[in-house]
């Protein structure tokens, strides 16, 4: 089993997470895990604070001399505002003589949307701050540092993951346009909003300006796609092994995202079966063999909780951001009285980052359905154990195809 747990909150020393189950010898690059954090922190439309963070993973364990040892890798991404919250967050029972930073006055008033009157309820709190601060979206920051290393061990097998910007508000993708793994890889890096299409991302960029305007939020979509991915990753045989409820519940945990789709998801309900499902057909190769393949992939790779050997796709739609500039009407729970809903600070829109985070949930679901399927203590013994299957896969179409031959 591939786990992970995170601790920290929004304004404290920082994020912790523990990855377990990942095997020995696999290197690990540094830069890369880096460079998904700051990915995580761009697109247009985010906050004051991604100019004052700068995230960097420290890990503390679980690997030496560059490579995973098989025992847990912990890491730890500090939270530079730290500094200027000690007076507030300190963990001591009373607050350290000389604790730096402005001594804030408790949260009352939660914001419709947020965890803040659900948390504060659950746990009797009275500062909602105690609520607000581990359910920030901060937190995935943690998750993008594990998903790092999940995805290092996915490339290692030579699956690749990327994503997208779908919509923004009401702009979106032209109707029907497909989008391959090769148009999202092939994205500009200084790409806003890391969409496909150049007018539309000019269009989405426009929604997000009128809304920081009217001191509102705006959602949208986006969508992860994982390249080679090995046949059989999943189950049917139970419904809490099956790969595409996996991944709908990974994606589904990350924060303001409401809806997960599989493939086509919602548009294929609205068509006949004749218009959904991908057919089977037969394709000569270049060395005389034949093998399967598929000429479309409405499937999104996923069938009956199985990977089939096209590309995972999966559409996560998050809803605006809950905390406004411009408040929502709540209530004061020390009057029970009528108030506008608390400000902190937050991002107009963050859909490329849940993106981000997005890729990070993919990749470690499925490098936990690859650990389930090849085992194997080592990166060595799960690469041999790949490389056999897939061997099998492609000797037993060549057999079947030498074999009709020879009846015909």
């Amino acid at each position: 089993m591939l786990r992970f747990l995170t601790a920290g909150e929004s304004h404290g020393q920082g994020l912790v997470v523990i990855l377990e189950g990942l095997p020995a010898g696999l290197a690990v690059d540094f830069d890369a895990i880096t460079h998904d954090l700051r990915q995580r922190q761009a697109g247009y439309g985010r906050g004051r604070r991604m100019a004052i963070e700068s995230d960097r993973a420290e890990v503390l364990s679980g690997v030496r001399r560059g490579r995973t040892t098989g025992a847990p890798v912990s890491m730890l991404v500090r939270n530079r505002d730290w500094e200027n919250w000690q007076a507030t967050m300190h963990v001591e029972a009373e607050m350290p003589p000389g604790a730096p930073g402005a001594r804030r006055a408790p949260v009352v008033r939660p914001r419709p949307g947020h965890a803040d009157l659900a948390g504060a309820l659950k746990y009797e709190h009275d500062d909602i701050r105690d609520v607000l601060e581990r359910a920030s979206a901060r937190e995935t920051a943690a998750r993008v540092a594990a998903g790092a290393i999940a995805r290092q061990l996915l490339r290692a097998i030579g699956v690749e993951i990327a994503s997208h910007v779908i919509s923004i508000g009401g702009a979106s993708l032209p109707a029907g346009t497909a989008v391959s793994f090769e148009q999202i890889r092939a994205i500009a890096p200084d790409s806003q909003l890391r969409c496909v299409d150049a007018a539309a991302e000019a269009e989405m960029i426009a929604v997000i300006d009128r809304a920081r305007e009217a001191g509102d939020t705006v959602g949208g979509a986006f969508e992860v796609v994982a390249h080679r991915v090995p046949v059989g990753l999943g189950s049917y045989v139970h419904w809490d092994r099956k790969l595409d409820g996996r991944l709908a519940h990974a994606v589904m945990s990350i924060h303001a995202v409401k809806a997960v789709a599989i493939g086509d998801g919602v548009e294929g309900a609205r068509r006949p079966g004749s218009d959904v499902h991908d057919e089977i057909v037969v394709v000569e190769t270049a060395d005389g063999g034949r093998r399967l393949a598929r000429p479309t992939n409405r499937a999104g790779g996923l069938e009956g909780g199985v990977t089939n050997g096209e590309d995972v796709r999966v559409t996560g739609f998050m809803k605006p951001i809950a905390t406004l500039m411009k408040p929502l009407r709540s209530v004061d729970l020390t009057t029970i009285e009528d108030a506008p809903a608390a400000i902190e600070r937050s991002d107009v829109c963050a859909v490329p980052a849940a993106a981000v985070v997005g890729e990070a949930m993919v990749a470690l679901v499925l490098a936990e359905a690859v650990l389930e399927r090849f085992g194997g203590d080592t990166l060595r013994q799960i690469q041999l154990r790949v490389q056999a299957a897939e061997a099998q896969i492609q000797g037993r179409a060549r057999r079947r195809g030498r074999n009709l031959r020879a009846e015909v």
